[in-house]
């Protein structure tokens, strides 16, 4: 379901894109309004769900999760109980920071995040013992080029 956005609604959401913790007053000024209409813009955009959630991104490597993985999955699995019992796998590993199911050959791909090696090793080894997994193949990122949360709005 596609909402209707005014430039004012994107001007909007390009600033807290960038930055969340701006005042209101700040937002209403950039975008050349006054704070009690682009309150009343906010609070829309949130119950038509264009904003989901307010958050902070971290640094990963600040944090000692200097690796990231990209896992290709195939699987001969396909009945509703396995994806039952994969997807409650991948929802509890804070490990994994993004899941795709995909259409081609691969028929996943996770983003995992760990300190190293050794911790997608470990990672990977519950992974399996969880859910009857074809093939696995794991790609490390050698470097992040490019990494937003922030959609062309």
């Amino acid at each position: 379901m596609s909402v209707r956005l005014d430039e004012m609604d994107r001007k909007i959401l390009g600033l807290l894109q960038e930055d969340a913790s701006q005042s209101l007053d700040e937002i209403a000024r950039r975008v050349g309004s006054s704070k009690t209409p682009v309150w009343n813009r906010i609070r829309k955009m949130k119950e038509t769900g264009v904003i989901r959630r307010e958050t902070v991104i971290l640094d990963p490597e600040a944090l000692g999760l200097e690796a990231c993985f990209f896992v290709l999955i195939r699987t001969s699995e396909h009945e509703a109980a396995w994806q039952k019992a994969f997807l409650t796998t991948l929802r509890k590993r804070p490990e994994v920071l993004e899941a795709h199911r995909l259409a081609g050959d691969i028929d996943y791909i996770l983003k995992v995040r760990v300190k190293n090696a050794r911790a997608y090793d470990a990672f990977y080894q519950v992974l399996i013992s969880e859910v009857k997994i074809h093939n696995v193949t794991a790609l490390l990122s050698m470097e992040e080029i490019k990494a937003t949360t922030a959609l062309p709005v």
